[in-house]
């Protein structure tokens, strides 16, 4: 013991770091880590980056001190924050449906911010300024969970809408009471000072609304330059910023009104707004996140019950305003209850915003020493973040899957899918890519007779000249072979530094439908099921992906044996691997049986026998997704099984699919297997790029390693 203290106080001397490099180094590697850590741990990335300050501040472990720097890029990234949210906001559907917006605004925001203001003010015995302060953060929302909605394809439906726009109108509402509780600090707040401080201010929005505007037209049309144009916007948030203090309001919220009078001239999907994002996203507001982590004392969260009791209290109120707000509205307007769950599910959750306002009570001084915003009040705040992201996401993913199951789109089958079939076939080993062609020609549309892309991509590595020489040779091979079939071909070698960029890129050029490709055959070089990039190719794009294995000749086949999950017919993708594995069996002239649930099926059989009466199918009900491995018996080597899958985050994923790899390399080994991902509803990630939901996902969180390794070890336990 007495060496191990001796080494600590050895590395404490260099402790905490000073040198502005090393400084900037260790946020940058938690910049980098944190997201990929938090995403184990199933914790949303905002948070991440406010723990990782907790870790290395004074209170922590002192890696870092806060210096100049994080008060710098920590005020930056506050007012980006508010600008951002400004930019965000979809001010159209707000016009269209003002009255009703307005309404659930108003709820939203009033509701839980007496709901709280009483609490802090009887149960906490807070004062009259800090329980407004707490009442306005909890009045705001932040829209944490509405990547969900992309993902099912929700984005016009009416509670969607409703949220988006009373999001909006609940937060220029807190900001406008923030500005209002500011001002009173440090002079005389009679009559007379609330009439100045409401001409000043309406004096800044009349100027900003008509100033901002004018410069943006003359001068994003004359230059072009996207750093000037860039530095232009940036100027402008500051500027408004600046102002807005200058007539004593706070300066988020003059970041917030020139990011909502710069909304409609910066596109929302344009190279601008994609730069604005990046910068804020990859260093300003995750700086100011971990600074605001470095202001956290950890000791007080350990003092015993009473922090308990303030968070519980924070997050019970807050949210039960909102959920109050929700179902109220969703009455008033008739709405059935699985829109008011969307409607709470979204309007729930509060992040940076949450912070940025009390970030700003933590500057207003009550009296000499003694600041409106204790530890105890921020650290009550950011751990009532983490609670109130969690219950978002999980109430909108169940509002969601409501909505879908009570819309029953599956009935309508999309005719436009059939049309705009364009394969992508993404070859690697030449063992394989023969039958890879073979099976492409086989389930394309004949009558539309259309080409097919072949694609080699090969790693931009010093061997990059050899493997590119390779690619062409197997893709001139693949050429001869389709014009053999009467096939037009189109055929590419790409150089990428990443696979699955490379692939999701030479896709979106090409204008695919689907990819078709081989899963790696090499497994000694990679044990992995999935290989080196599979799982970021299918988490980064939301089309069809075909991967096969083949263990001899695809004209050899004899049965097709489809496993389908439950709910698989509310999604998207669903006619069109039906639509494939039809035509497979019918070229084949095999029989296809289905397993699944008696519902997916019946809408199977009426899909086949209306469109591909010739196909000999058979349909074997399933009750759980746990029978998969029983399958496994009556699986020959003749037979090509077939898994339709789901990313997660969609109507049809469980979570059985993530033992799927091990249940496959299990049972399955040595069999003909086909595993589908089907159309998802959503634009693909690498278009956005947002703080609050990474590109990255982790496929297996770290809960689900560990209950691995007990089981693993319960077995082995010495009798």
């Amino acid at each position: 013991m007495r060496i191990f203290a001796l080494e600590m106080a050895y590395f404490a001397q260099y402790f905490p770091i000073t040198n502005p490099t090393l400084i900037f180094f260790v946020v940058l590697l938690i910049i980098l880590f944190a997201p990929i850590i938090m995403g184990k741990l199933r914790i949303p990335h905002i948070i991440g980056m406010v723990l990782a300050g907790m870790l290395i501040g004074k209170y922590g472990l002192n890696i870092l001190e806060r210096d100049s720097s994080f008060e710098l890029f920590g005020k930056v990234g506050l007012l980006y924050i508010m600008f951002l949210a400004g930019l965000e906001m979809d001010l159209e559907s707000v016009k269209k449906n003002s009255k009703r917006f307005l309404i659930f605004g108003l709820l939203t925001c009033l509701v839980p911010l007496f709901m709280t203001y009483f609490m802090a003010i009887w149960l906490l015995n807070y004062s009259s300024q800090a329980s407004f302060l707490l009442g306005c953060i909890m009045a705001s929302n932040t829209l944490i969970a509405y990547p969900i909605i992309g993902r099912y394809g929700l984005q016009r439906n009416s509670s969607v809408m409703l949220s988006v726009g009373s999001s909006m109108i609940s937060l220029f509402l807190a900001l406008l009471m923030l500005a209002a509780l500011a001002a009173s600090y440090g002079e005389d707040a009679g009559f007379g000072f609330w009439i100045l401080f409401l001409l000043k201010f309406t004096a800044f929005c009349c100027v900003s609304i008509w100033l901002i505007p004018k410069l943006a037209r003359y001068f994003l049309r004359r230059y072009s330059d996207s750093v000037m144009q860039f530095i232009f916007v940036l100027a402008i948030m500051f500027l408004s910023a600046a102002a807005s203090e200058a007539v004593g309001v706070e300066g988020i919220v003059g970041a917030f009104t020139s990011g909502l009078i710069l909304n409609r001239y910066i596109p929302h999907v344009s190279p601008l707004m994609n730069r604005i994002e990046f910068i804020g996203n990859a260093l300003f507001i995750p700086y100011f996140l971990i600074g605001v982590g470095m202001l956290i004392n950890v000791g007080s969260l350990f003092t015993g019950l009473h922090m308990l009791w303030i968070v519980l209290l924070i997050a019970f109120f807050g949210t039960f305003g909102k959920a109050v707000a929700a179902y109220l509205s969703s009455l008033l307007f008739r709405l059935p209850q699985s829109a008011g769950n969307m409607m709470f599910g979204l309007t729930s959750a509060h992040a940076a915003g949450a912070i940025a306002m009390v970030m700003v009570g933590m500057q207003l001084e009550v009296s000499p020493g003694v600041f409106l915003v204790n530890d105890e009040i921020l650290n009550g705040v950011v751990i009532m973040i983490l609670v109130t992201c969690v219950i978002s996401t999980m109430m909108t993913e169940h509002a969601a899957q409501q909505i879908i199951l009570q819309k029953k789109t599956h009935l309508k089958t999309d005719d436009s899918q059939r049309d705009d079939e364009k394969i992508l076939l993404c070859v690697k080993y030449p063992e394989i890519a023969p039958q890879l062609l073979e099976l492409a020609i086989m389930v394309r549309n004949q009558k539309l007779n259309r080409g097919i892309a072949a694609l080699n991509v090969v790693y931009d590595d010093t061997n990059s000249a050899v493997n590119r020489e390779s690619g062409l040779r197997l893709l001139e091979q693949l050429q001869q072979q389709a014009s053999a079939s009467d096939v037009k071909m189109q055929t590419q070698v790409r150089l990428a530094t990443n696979i699955a960029n490379g692939i999701k890129h030479a896709f979106r050029e090409f204008g695919g439908s689907e990819i078709i490709m081989g899963m790696h055959v090499h497994t000694e070089a990679n044990p992995k099921f999935w290989g080196d990039f599979i799982q970021s190719l299918y988490n980064g794009l939301n089309r069809q992906i075909a991967l096969i294995r083949f263990v001899q000749p695809l004209n050899t086949l004899r049965r097709i044996q489809v496993a389908v999950p439950s709910r698989a017919e509310f999604e998207p993708g669903f006619h069109r691997w039906l639509e494939r594995l039809s035509r497979m069996a019918g070229n084949l002239d095999c029989r296809i049986e289905f397993h699944g649930r008696d519902e997916s099926l019946v809408l199977i059989r009426e899909y086949i026998n209306n469109l591909h009466p010739g196909v000999r199918a058979e349909y074997t009900s399933m009750a759980h997704w746990n029978e998969l491995p029983k399958l496994a018996e009556n699986i020959n080597e003749d037979h090509l099984f077939v898994v339709i899958t789901a990313r997660k985050g969609t109507i049809s994923y469980k979570n059985a699919l993530e033992r799927l790899p091990n249940e496959l390399m299990q049972h399955f080994s040595g069999k003909n297997l086909m595993i589908i991902f089907p159309d998802q509803h959503g634009d693909a990630k690498d278009n956005t790029m947002t703080f609050t939901e990474a590109q990255h996902q982790e496929e297996s969180s770290i809960y689900v390693t560990i209950a691995r390794w007990i089981n693993a070890h319960r077995f082995h336990q010495p009798h």
